[in-house]
């Protein structure tokens, strides 16, 4: 399986079930919550959200690849663990480097929102009930 169809399994399964051999051990992530280095924590990220968020998504709307360059657009979605439940979604695209084995070295997040925009996504009327 090469990484573009490896990468889309990882999105229609996510957060199981997750490729971690195709991530190098030192690998750079960044959104706009997190910056940090190392396979260990970016596991660790991706546990954190299969525990704290309900029914977590993400839905991948396209892959491109040029050279050693991937770039995905996504929405990821949740429901948030509070009273009323509210569904959350952010929608954003992800840069992806990688070296010449074929493993991500970086990986970049951006959001089309801000950080406020999903806060209050939280408290918003158009937030969905149980």
């Amino acid at each position: 399986m090469d990484i573009l169809e490896t990468l889309t399994t990882d999105y229609k399964n996510f957060p199981q079930n997750q490729t971690y051999h195709i991530y190098a051990q030192d690998v750079y992530f960044k959104d706009p919550l997190n910056e940090f280095r190392g396979l260990d924590r970016y596991k660790q990220m991706i546990q954190l959200i299969s525990t704290w968020f309900l029914q977590p998504r993400l839905d991948l709307h396209q892959i491109q690849r040029q050279g050693a360059q991937i770039r995905t657009d996504w929405t990821l979605s949740w429901t948030t663990p509070l009273p009323w439940k509210p569904r959350i979604a952010i929608s954003g695209w992800s840069e992806l480097q990688l070296n010449a084995e074929e493993q991500i070295i970086a990986h970049i997040d951006y959001w089309h929102c801000s950080r406020f925009d999903v806060l209050k996504q939280h408290f918003s009327s158009t937030a969905t009930a149980p």
